[in-house]
């Protein structure tokens, strides 16, 4: 007896999987930031790169290696410490690929040890952008490694030890002594259990045994990138609060004391593990001098709060091209989705906001090839605040134009969710990104009034410039000038935003903006009125 398979419906007005698209050549925004702020001369370069990223191969190893999370290995069949993060080789093939396009050391190329100058900073946001759309875990030790030179520039001979192996375009995740290598990977080990954002409070101990050679003893309760070949790490010392860099295998190849106890179960950033560890003597190298462990570090925040940053605005792009994708293909009373006046303005306000934080980001990263000392000090903070706050609010909303399809785990969106409050965390809180620039201006006051009447001018003639001008000074001089900060801060980084779409985009873009932004709060997504530029907005999103 034969049956018939019954055929119970077919499958009909769905959007395809998005993939095979470049992420460079769709991007008008970004391409457009690059043009006028210096970007890199070779924009084929960018372009081979963006096909590369938005292949629908390179997608969904992002999609494999956050599916499989790391797996902490203490100890080996005997009984033995073995101390080893196992990661899915989809992990693995995405850190390659960023290595072999420089994203962890570009900063560095043809660098001298004696005194390293970071630089290529827009060219190199340009990839990280990219990237963080496609995965954006294993941007961690991206950014760890290649902020951490500048803190080892404290130290000379490690540096001219390491720096030709961080520089190195070779990923060599094998478990075997740093000097071994042809290419390393950095982390950092710096919060404690009664210490986060005050890590004076540490408790870890770093007994001096000859030269620069310390033995620690302490516990880290977050301890990124565990399998990385070193890590910079903040020990109080008998001088006081000390950075250190700790090899993972000592100078005999013998395994350093690092002794992981678990790894973080995380909300997001999956793919990357994050662990608590022991230091039961292990050997650590002096970078510094002792009691200058927080300075030290400090040579490396900012440029880990601009990748922050970068990234974030690169996980809201990428929510904004699968909500249009999703939009354009997704038919509802029988007319695409996209031609719907209601759902048209809400992604024609997420469009303006993305184009407004690539512009935002790229200037940024444009102020640190200048050097614009002045303004890297002062915006970098409220970028990080704003950017990176927004973050999650704005996938969200990107996942709601998709409904229920970008809610369920098959999609690319709640992936993106979970990792969108990561960097608003990572690197400063959005109160000490907040008070970071209350104490810039507090030092510097004529600075940030200079800085503020910089914006205002190169935002002349937008909506709402001049009273936002007057907002924040008022706002950050005023005698109840700590609890004001978030406001402040908040609307340094709009108005700079606008000054810097007044640059990049269409005058209409940056009217738009201003309009709904600065010159009035802003209202939910799609309250806003932008419907006159909604058309380009959304072409310029994604062609």
């Amino acid at each position: 007896m034969t049956h018939e398979v019954l055929k119970t419906h077919e499958v009909l007005n769905q959007s395809p999987p998005f993939g095979d698209a470049n992420l460079f050549a769709a991007d008008a925004p970004l391409r457009g930031a690059l043009a006028a702020f210096g970007g890199p001369a070779d924009l084929d370069g960018l372009d081979g790169f963006g096909a590369r990223w938005g292949s629908a191969e390179r997608i969904d190893l992002g999609r494999l290696a956050n599916a499989h999370s790391p797996v902490l290995r203490t100890h080996d069949a005997r009984g033995y410490r073995a101390d080893r993060v196992e990661f899915h080789p989809a992990y693995h093939a995405l850190m390659a690929a960023s290595v072999a396009d420089g994203l962890h050391a570009s900063f560095w190329d043809g660098a001298d040890p004696g005194k390293p100058q970071a630089r290529g900073h827009l060219a190199r946001a340009a990839r990280q952008f990219m990237v963080a759309g496609v995965e954006s875990g294993h941007l961690c030790p991206m950014t760890m490694t290649s902020a951490a030179v500048a803190a080892l520039s404290a130290a000379p001979d490690h540096l001219a030890a390491w720096l030709p192996r961080i520089a190195s375009r070779t990923y060599d995740p094998s478990f075997r002594p740093w000097f071994e290598k042809a290419g390393v990977t950095l982390g950092m080990g710096m919060t404690e259990k009664q210490g986060g954002t005050d890590v004076r409070a540490n408790t870890t101990r770093a007994e001096p045994t000859g030269g620069d050679t310390y033995a620690l003893t302490g516990h880290k309760w977050f301890f990124s990138a565990p399998m990385s070949d070193g890590f910079l790490v903040l020990a109080q010392a008998p001088g006081g609060l000390t950075c250190l860099l700790v090899p993972r295998h000592r100078p005999d190849g013998s395994v350093n004391a690092l002794h992981l106890q678990r790894l973080k179960d995380k909300l997001g950033n999956r793919s990357n593990a994050s662990a608590e560890v022991e230091f039961e003597g292990a050997l650590g190298w002096r970078i510094g001098e002792e009691g200058r462990g927080v300075p030290t570090i400090l040579a490396m925040v900012q440029l880990t709060r601009l990748d922050c940053a970068v990234a974030s605005a690169g996980l809201a792009r990428m929510a904004l091209v699968l909500a249009l994708h999703h939009a354009r293909h997704r038919r509802v009373f029988e007319t695409p989705l996209v031609d719907q006046p209601a759902m048209r303005r809400v992604l024609a306000d997420l469009a303006l906001e993305s184009e407004a934080q690539t512009a935002l980001v790229c200037r940024l990263a444009a102020a640190f090839d200048r050097g614009e000392a002045a303004r890297t000090r002062l915006l970098t903070p409220a970028v990080k605040y704003a950017v990176c706050k927004a973050a999650p609010g704005f996938v969200y909303e990107a996942m709601e134009c998709l409904g229920g399809n970008g809610y369920v785990e098959e999609s690319p969106l709640p992936r993106l969710y979970r990792e969108a409050p990561v960097n608003a965390i990572w690197e400063g809180s959005g109160t000490v990104m907040a008070l970071d620039v209350l104490r810039a201006a507090a030092r510097a006051p004529e600075e940030v009034v200079g800085l503020v009447a910089d914006l205002a001018e190169e935002a002349e003639g937008l909506p709402g410039v001049r009273a936002a001008a007057a907002d924040i000074v008022a706002a950050l001089q005023a005698p109840d000038a700590e609890a004001r900060t978030r406001f402040a801060t908040g609307r340094l980084a709009t108005l700079a935003a606008a000054a810097s779409l007044a640059a990049c985009a269409p005058p209409a873009v940056a009217e738009a903006y201003a309009a709904t932004r600065l010159a009035r709060e802003r209202a939910m997504y799609g309250a806003n009125g932008v419907g006159a530029v909604a058309e380009m907005l959304l072409e310029r999103a994604l062609p």
